[in-house]
């Protein structure tokens, strides 16, 4: 059989193959885990502190407001958790990125296989969301398949992120760093419990600006049956995040493995 050469675009598949198999085995409890937190968010922040709350302009009841929140931040953290946690085992602990650099792949292509991973399980996990959005009959369902390409550009650029902080971690002690310093902040202030609007001025304009909230910005009025407002800039914004951030991120890591 003829190597696959590295100059291949598709080079990076078998990596992210090698990573679907190995999750198809536990695929059923992994995606009822990823289900889990969110929805006890959505329904009990939804239902529970929304049935306290008036109805918000257009007559949107709060739960169908905090739906679009939920699916965007547990893409997010799909993602993220996979360019983490899974990427780290796989580079530091278990050496499978140094048995897959034994091949004629290269650096670039594990990388780009760990990020079209991470995007792959973030998908299902924000699709899986969407289906119980769906089912409890809070979308207008007109455009609720376009929030699928959102999902992805949302998961890619978190993934993309997620291997910055794999390259420098030493431990999976310091992704606490990462998740208190900056996950945990913007998922309170990006829109996904409440509108970025009620916040101070400066941090309104910050909030607005972050990873998360040009996710929101895209998946919330499509599930509302509408187009987002000004739809290329999240759509710009998330695509160039994920370019620069997996540059920065294939440096600092091919640096980290030739200590």
């Amino acid at each position: 059989m003829t190597p696959m050469p590295t100059s291949s675009l598709l080079a990076w598949l078998p990596v992210w193959q090698r990573n679907f198999l190995v999750w198809r085995k536990l695929a059923l409890p992994a995606i009822l885990g990823h289900l889990a937190d969110p929805m006890i968010y959505m329904l009990g922040l939804g239902y529970g502190l929304g049935n306290l709350l008036p109805s918000l302009d257009g007559g949107q009841s709060y739960v169908a407001f905090l739906a679009g929140g939920i699916i965007c931040s547990s893409t997010m953290n799909a993602a993220t958790f996979e360019a983490l946690y899974s990427a780290f085992s796989r580079m530091h602990v278990q050496k499978t990125w140094e048995a897959i650099l034994n091949t004629p792949l290269g650096l670039a292509d594990v990388l780009m296989g760990e990020l079209t991973w991470a995007a792959t399980k973030s998908l299902i996990s924000g699709a899986a969301i969407l289906a119980v959005v769906f089912a409890l009959d809070l979308t207008q369902g007109s455009l609720l398949l376009w929030a699928l390409p959102a999902i992805v550009l949302t998961g890619l650029a978190f993934a993309a992120l997620g291997l910055i902080w794999n390259a420098l971690a030493p431990s999976y002690d310091f992704f606490m760093y990462y998740f208190t310093l900056f996950i945990t902040p913007m998922t309170l202030i990006s829109g996904v419990f409440f509108p970025s609007e009620q916040l101070p001025g400066w941090l309104a304009v910050l909030g607005t600006w972050l990873p998360l909230a040009q996710g929101v910005a895209l998946v919330r009025p499509l599930l509302n049956g509408q187009v987002p407002p000004d739809i290329l800039t999240p759509v710009l914004t998330l695509l160039a995040l994920t370019v620069v951030s997996y540059g920065i991120a294939l440096k600092l890591t091919r640096r980290r493995l030739m200590k």
